[in-house]
């Protein structure tokens, strides 16, 4: 029995060995030392200093950060979640470095979906090669996001799992829904979760139906109920996370109206709709799925001496200085509709071939759930170039207005897609079937897909004008930067695009032919089926690494000395670093809301987060950008100094440094407010519009606007006192002190967030109220005395997560010894 059960095991270990070696292979880079440091990655790096150097150097952990947006939790940057069993059981897998562990968990997870669906393990190995090498899957890892690369991998074992709890074994299908749906929730992109779910809801829907009609309703709702509390089990793991995350999400800009009206973008609940379907891929530009360069690859793509541009170039500026300037330079081969891509969604030619195959010869039970999903996936992608149907979704489905990038949803047509090729190709290896019979299936998949790649190899001009909107401010940019004409440089960036479509047509229709070729050999008995399933192996990787190699190389890797000198501080950085006082700063020299490099060093009024708190936003919309503007005009000290006095909000913000150029000694702001200051007037206000434009009209060092709801926290009146003081003696991310004089009544605003699902406000250790004011900061009654104010991030939710997230993990653990128990004591074969 032993030796059946580890001969059994063998096909796994080869395929995991080989897993392993083919991601050592595609990322060699990092056996010489080196790393990846994609946008996000460094993004990340940049957000999450402040917080890392704290937990690094205390017991405690901090949940809130001071470093970008004036403040804003931790939650989405970084936090640990060490109360979720399954973190130790993906810290196994992480001990690689991590490129390779994105690109082992692609092939393993896709694996174990195929074990799912009861392919045997040497195809199974194949589908994983068709999953894990579709383009996307290695752009978004260049690109860092890392957390969307782990939910697209975990996609495929839970939609696995839940397969398996419906339709072949429901007790053990719910424990690896558990297990699977953890980890996916785990991985923390809720908009890739969303997109699974969704995958979810079609197949039980069409399971339900299949139900009824085969009069197994009851075992429908035993698999329901058993994936359903599946389900409650893994979200309890998750509970830290899904609570605290859950709760600040409503006061993000993904949240609830604040009721103002005077900032058009903050009228509606969810996002700005035009934000939403920002990137639209476009209807002609699905095509990328067969034809990789069908738009022209990425927005800025290398192009050789023997292109069409740089012939171009060489005649005008010789040989050798084209090649130069070729070398060093990104053109906009890109012609979509997309504001700008990394690189288009490529499926691979011979994944669509078996995709149409799959149509004629795949199970019917499956096609009707998985052809819909892919049909609505790839419409809802289309997004604002397919604007009634999208506007459905955001108007009436359930949180799809939460998200951005509509273009993402191809990530499920993606997934479908390939299981339906996967299941298409088992189907030829089916002893129980006729292998004759599919030679039209295969003879028609070949025909479309084939000919299709054949007609715009041959005739490109189909595809339409090879012109984008971008190509006229890059030819003026040229001409403006070389003093010469270049208008020449639309014909031949057209040109290049036209031969890169031609090229990659042609491409795809020899793979489909070679395809088409091997398994029209074995109908016809000429190989054996091992020999084909070698051979679909080696073509998938011929097809699909080349293209995934354009978006993620060697060139991208960089040695780790030479990234750690990506993060160094400028002169004006050191120059405020010698400052040990608590204030903030903005860099004027980058993109200050789409840039987090300044907060590496420093508290930063701007950042870089898709969810900092919709007040803020609503802050930077009508005030901060307003002085800002101005700020950025100033021509000398003297007007500086003047602009500052009446620049009431960055004031209140404790703006204390401008960095203007990062070589030279930023400015200093004598008039910033500091960490803390007592008002002598306040205002009411009776809504967040009055409360705003208010806002723009006080003295914010000696008045504040508070909304009405918070009036009984007012003082009834302040009696002045010119030696009181407020002053911050200690500073933590998470605890703040303040120490307080004064012989009168006052109160005090805090140049802090306001945030009050976490921050309770103590006075000699005792909880005292404090209210909102100047739209998002915090104040508070004071009375006289000489005492101290302490500020205490202490998240009820994150308390309570912690506490349901211990009891779902021993459950877990629980569950799946008991089971395992039960199969011993039973004698089940555990191959069973």
């Amino acid at each position: 029995m032993r030796k059946r059960n580890f001969k059994n095991l063998i096909p796994h270990i080869v395929a995991v060995c080989l897993f392993i070696i083919i991601a050592f292979i595609y990322m060699k880079p990092v056996l010489e030392g080196k790393q990846l440091l994609g946008h996000d990655t460094e993004s990340w790096m940049y957000m999450a200093k402040e917080i890392v150097d704290y937990n690094e150097s205390h017991e405690d952990v901090t949940l809130w950060t001071n470093s970008m947006f004036g403040g804003m939790p931790a939650y989405q940057i970084s936090v640990q979640h060490p109360y979720n069993v399954l973190k130790y059981v993906e810290d196994v897998l992480r001990l690689f470095p991590v490129t390779v562990f994105m690109v082992i968990l692609y092939l393993v997870c896709f694996y174990i979906l195929m074990l799912n669906f009861r392919l045997n393990p040497w195809l199974a190995i194949v589908g994983s090669i068709a999953f894990t090498f579709a383009s996307y899957n290695f752009i978004i890892i260049g690109a860092g996001h890392n957390n969307k690369v782990v939910a697209i991998a975990y996609m495929a074992p839970l939609i696995g799992s839940i397969f398996v709890t419906f339709r072949r074994n429901k007790i053990i299908g719910s424990l690896l829904t558990a297990f699977f749906l953890s980890l996916a929730i785990r991985a923390n992109h809720v908009q890739i979760l969303y997109y699974t779910l969704i995958i979810i809801l079609i197949f039980g829907i069409v399971e339900f139906i299949y139900s009824l009609r085969e009069q197994q309703i009851k075992s429908f709702l035993q698999s329901a109920g058993l994936a359903i509390a599946a389900a409650i089990l893994a979200i309890g793991m998750n509970a830290t996370n899904l609570m605290t995350t859950n709760e600040y999400a409503n006061y993000t800009m993904r949240g609830k109206s604040t009721g103002l009206t005077i900032d058009a973008q903050s009228t509606q609940e969810g996002l700005d709709r035009d934000y939403i379907t920002q990137w639209s891929y476009g209807v002609d530009e699905t095509m990328t799925l067969l034809i990789p360069n069908f738009k022209g690859g990425a927005s800025g793509s290398k192009l050789g001496v023997d292109s069409h541009t740089g012939k171009a170039f060489a005649e005008r500026f010789g040989q050798a200085n084209t090649k130069r300037l070729m070398d060093s330079m990104r053109f906009p081969t890109y012609w979509g509709t997309q504001p700008g891509t990394s690189g288009p969604v490529y499926l691979g030619a011979i994944v669509i071939l078996l995709f149409v195959v799959g149509l004629f010869v795949v199970d019917k039970r499956m096609l009707w759930w998985l052809v819909p999903m892919i049909v609505l996936t790839v419409m809802l992608s289309w997004g604002r170039n397919f604007q009634w149907f999208t506007d459905l979704f955001i108007d009436y489905f359930p949180l799809y207005n939460k998200f951005r990038a509509v273009s993402m949803t191809l990530v499920a047509a993606g997934f479908g897609i390939t299981l339906i090729a996967m299941l298409a190709l088992k189907e030829f290896f089916n002893p129980q079937i006729d292998k004759k019979s599919l030679t039209k299936p295969l003879l028609i998949g070949t025909a479309i897909t084939g000919g299709i790649s054949l007609i715009f190899a041959i005739i490109p001009s189909l595809a339409g004008s090879f012109s984008a909107e971008s190509d006229a401010y890059l030819v003026q940019q040229f001409s403006n930067a070389y003093q010469t004409d270049f208008s020449f440089l639309a014909d031949t960036l057209a040109a290049d695009r036209k031969a890169m479509l031609q090229t990659d047509a042609f491409r795809s229709f020899i793979f489909i032919i070679a395809t088409a070729g091997v398994i029209w050999l074995y109908i016809n008995n000429k190989l054996k089926q091992n020999l084909v399933i070698a051979s679909m192996g080696v073509l998938l990787l011929l097809d699909l690494v080349p293209v995934a190699k354009r978006y993620l190389n060697d060139d991208n890797f960089g040695r780790k000395r030479t990234i750690n000198t990506v993060i160094k501080p400028s002169e004006a950085d050191k120059y405020i670093l010698q400052d040990k006082g608590e204030f903030r700063i903005v860099n004027l020299s980058v993109n200050i809301f789409n840039d987090a490099s300044p907060s590496y060093f420093h508290k930063n009024i701007g950042g870089y987060h898709a969810a900092k708190l919709r007040r803020y936003q609503e802050l930077i919309n009508i005030h901060i950008s307003t002085e800002l503007e101005k700020l950025s005009k100033i021509r000398s000290y003297e007007q500086f100094d003047s602009l500052m006095q009446t620049l009431g909000v960055l004031n209140m913000l404790n703006l204390k440094y401008i960095i203007i150029n990062p070589d030279n000694m930023p400015l200093t702001n004598p008039y910033a407010n500091g960490n803390a200051w007592l008002v002598q007037n306040i205002h009411l206000a009776e809504n967040a519009d009055e409360e705003m434009l208010m806002l723009g009209t006080i003295d914010t060092k000696t008045e504040l606007v508070a909304d009405r709801e918070y009036e009984a926290l007012l003082p009834q009146n302040i009696q002045p006192d010119s030696a009181a003081y407020i002053r911050l003696s200690s500073y933590k991310p998470n605890h703040l002190v303040y120490d307080f004089h004064a012989q009168t009544d006052q109160t005090a605003v805090f140049s802090e967030i306001y945030y009050d699902k976490g921050w309770n406000a103590y006075i000699n250790g005792e909880k005292v109220p404090y209210f909102r004011a100047n739209y998002l900061l915090r104040a508070m009654q004071l009375k006289p005395g000489d005492y101290q104010i302490e500020f205490k991030f202490e998240p009820v939710s994150y308390k309570i997560g912690n506490i349901i997230s211990v009891i779902s993990s021993v459950l877990l653990i629980l569950c799946i010894l008991a089971f395992a128990f039960w199969r011993y004591k039973s004698g089940k074969n555990p191959q069973q």
